[in-house]
């Protein structure tokens, strides 16, 4: 009984590197749909469901991905929605690698250091990565603030991650390093989850500052978006006793849980991995 998985992408083309990590991850064969969307995805879930039985259900699963979150977790619904009873298969959530991505960083700095309490700043944290990392380390116990280009678009998705993790966000303007400075000045963690080669944060914003515990930074194209954190970095002392994170040493991880979740997907037909899941799994793997 060979292990299909099925990539319902929100995208005009399925994601190659969705479909790479499927192999990766122990599926026989992957098979990517472009564009799906509630209204025409039916039929997709319903040749997944009806078509085998019993245990032979577990080795069919289903993979929601796609450039955006809204979309993604908008087509995640549905696809639950439409199982019953013994009719259903495994299905995961990761558009943009968005859960993935940020299980992986908060549970390495979770590791490096007790979470709770502390003041988490997520910088340009409107888009995937950071709405997600938000919801996490609201999850550990922080006090979370995003940022982002306008204080009302940062307010706006706090409202959004509150509201999914049930948790309180904050929102502050990030539009200039004068703000993102003023932003993290009584900051414990620093989150970076900004566009690749844009630099957030230099290093004379964070250095000095005897608050700062922690860094991590998702963007592994020169300029770094926190000056002074390379990508290698995983819990390297940057300076004071703080612990920096890149994104290749956060990378190693995303990619390692992302093939262990598609592996896990195949050891039953009623598996549902969304943040939490792959969250909790993330914190056993760091």
């Amino acid at each position: 009984m060979k292990k299909l998985l099925f990539l319902f992408d929100t995208d005009p083309v399925p994601s190659v590197f969705d479909t790479v990590v499927g192999y990766d991850g122990g599926a026989d064969n992957v098979t990517g749909y472009a564009a799906v969307a509630p209204d025409n995805v039916g039929a997709l879930i319903d040749g997944c469901i009806y078509t085998r039985g019993g245990k032979d259900k577990q080795n069919t699963a289903i993979f929601v991905g796609g450039g955006n979150m809204a979309k993604g977790e908008e087509l995640f619904e549905t696809v639950k929605k439409h199982f019953f009873g013994p009719f259903r298969v495994s299905v995961m959530l990761d558009s943009n690698g968005s859960n993935t991505t940020a299980a992986a960083g908060v549970a390495l700095l979770a590791k490096g250091r007790d979470l709770k309490g502390k003041k988490a700043v997520v910088l340009a944290g409107t888009g995937p990565v950071g709405m997600r990392a938000a919801g996490f380390f609201g999850m550990e116990g922080c006090d979370v603030t995003i940022t982002s280009r306008t204080k009302e678009r940062a307010e706006e998705a706090a409202k959004v991650i509150a509201k999914r993790f049930g948790i309180k966000v904050s929102g502050a303007a990030g539009a200039t390093d004068e703000e993102r400075a003023e932003a993290v000045k009584d900051a414990n963690i620093v989150y970076s989850a900004g566009a690749i080669g844009v630099q957030l944060l230099p290093k004379s914003a964070w250095e000095n500052n005897p608050n700062i515990e922690l860094l991590a930074d998702v963007n592994a194209q020169p300029p770094m978006g926190i000056e002074g954190v390379d990508a290698m970095d995983k819990g390297k002392d940057v300076g004071g006793g703080k612990l920096g994170y890149g994104a290749l040493g956060i990378g190693g991880l995303k990619l390692k849980l992302h093939r262990e979740c598609i592996a896990k997907m195949f050891e039953s037909s009623e598996g549902v991995y969304d943040a939490e899941e792959i969250y909790a799994l993330a914190k056993e793997m760091a």
